[in-house]
């Protein structure tokens, strides 16, 4: 299984006045985070995987934490990833239980890469700040997926 979340909700870009990359989430997000724990801990995953961007690293370090697990950084889940980077990522851990944390754009052009792949998925995907895709996997391919609303 691979878990593909999208980080929790984070402060107001317009209000922050730091490096977009380091703002952090807000106590909202860091709810989602915690509720993160309770959906996924008990999953046996073997890897946590993150865009180096604040926001995402706190939305699963504490499941990582939980875990014992490092949250391990990569680029091509940070915002604005090209489809080609994050899917390499995606395939090189489809044979694990693996959790990934990655921007609504990034999570997007996966989507659609996985469509157009044959993948069954809606319509519309949605995406919303701490939900999580759950993607089936056979032989190391993506089988199946299902959406996962974020933990309120």
């Amino acid at each position: 299984m691979l878990y593909l979340v999208r980080h929790g909700k984070a402060g107001s870009r317009h209000d922050w006045k730091g490096p977009d990359h380091e703002r952090p989430l807000s106590k909202r997000g860091r709810r989602q985070a915690e509720g993160l724990v309770d959906l996924l801990a008990g999953r046996n995953i073997d890897v946590v995987v993150s865009s180096p961007f604040v926001r995402c690293v706190e939305t699963v370090q504490p499941l990582a934490d939980k875990l014992g697990l490092e949250v391990e950084a990569a680029s091509g889940l940070a915002e604005g990833a090209s489809c080609d980077k994050a899917l390499v990522l995606v395939h090189r851990l489809a044979s694990t239980t693996s959790v990934l944390c990655s921007h609504g754009d990034v999570i997007g052009i996966l989507l659609d890469a996985l469509a157009a792949d044959g993948i069954d998925l809606p319509s519309d995907y949605p995406c919303a700040k701490g939900s999580t895709w759950e993607f089936q996997t056979t032989d190391g391919r993506i089988s199946g997926a299902r959406y996962l609303p974020p933990p309120s």
